[in-house]
Formats: C-alpha cells, sequence, structure tokens
C-alpha cells in the first residue's frame, strides 16, 4: 500500500471561512484537484451557493472560493489508504496538516465546516489535543457520492449555512 499526499491549501489571506476534508480521493489525487471525482457533490453545492458554474476552469473555481472568503484544505496531510474510502484510511499512519501555522497566518479564521464525520473526528482528535482551536466548528453532510443515502438536495439545504454565515 502507498503512502498518499493531500495538497495545499485553497487559500486567501481574508478567509474567514474553513472547509476541511479528510484526505483527497484516487480521482483528486490523479487530477491534482479537490474534489474532482465527477459524481462528488462539492463543486456544485459550492457553485450554487457563490454563483459559478460547476463545470468552469479549476483555477476559476478555486478563485470564487477565494473570493467568497473561504478556504480549503483536508484535516491529513499523508496516510495509507486503500482506495478512496475514508473508513479504508490506517489510523496509525495519518499525519495532519500544519494547522498551527494555518491558524497564525489566517488569523481572520473564524468558523471551520467539516465534509463528513471522518475530516471531524480526524480534527478533533488529532489536532485539538496539540493546538487551541480559533474558531467555532460545525460538521456538514459529506459531499462524497459514497454518502448517496442523501440526495443532493438535501446536501446542498445543510451547506447552505455557509453562504448564510458570510
Amino acid at each position: 500500500m502507498a503512502r498518499i499526499h493531500g495538497f495545499p491549501p485553497i487559500e486567501s489571506a481574508r478567509a474567514e471561512i474553513l472547509i476541511l476534508g479528510s484526505m483527497p480521493s484516487r480521482a483528486s489525487l490523479a487530477a491534482g484537484q479537490y474534489y474532482a471525482h465527477r459524481q462528488n457533490a462539492f463543486w456544485r453545492i459550492m457553485a450554487k451557493l457563490f454563483g459559478f458554474a460547476p463545470d468552469a476552469p479549476y483555477p476559476l473555481r478555486k478563485q470564487a472560493l477565494q473570493t467568497a472568503g473561504i478556504a480549503l484544505w483536508d484535516v491529513l496531510h499523508a496516510c495509507e489508504r486503500h482506495g478512496s474510502l475514508d473508513a479504508n484510511i490506517i489510523a496509525a499512519s495519518q499525519v495532519t496538516n500544519d494547522f498551527g501555522t494555518f491558524f497564525q497566518t489566517h488569523p481572520a479564521i473564524r468558523h471551520i465546516y467539516f465534509n463528513g464525520s471522518k475530516a471531524e473526528s480526524a480534527f478533533k482528535q488529532l489536532v485539538l489535543p496539540a493546538i487551541p482551536c480559533p474558531a467555532s466548528m460545525t460538521r456538514l453532510p459529506s459531499t462524497s457520492p459514497a454518502n448517496a443515502s442523501m440526495t443532493f438536495h438535501r446536501k446542498l439545504a445543510a451547506w447552505r449555512t455557509i453562504a448564510d454565515a458570510r
């Protein structure tokens, strides 16, 4: 099993909201883009909330998040995992991103939204014991196609809280 590494954050100095996933999927890693799996609802949801085309070129989608004051990252910097499912992440292999430095360089972050339960649990178990969290936290339903029990419209309704918080 290979060790996988995530991406640098999509960020801006004025970001007030941080959205955290767990670790990019195989499709995302192959494409070099956050949420690249075509069935993942993340970009369709963000497009609805912030008024851009969900199939816009990746640099434009990133810019739309930055303009909206949103930073995007993953809790994990590296791990070992079979396939793409969070449930397959080998717990002992998890290495977190450097949130101490991130929060120091992004002092305007006031709210963290977790894209699913794995991101939330990894952050609370692996990051919070080491550093204080400067923001309130909310778990949202995963946008992953693995979360098939929830319709797109229900996911969108739950995620609307981010647009309302701005």
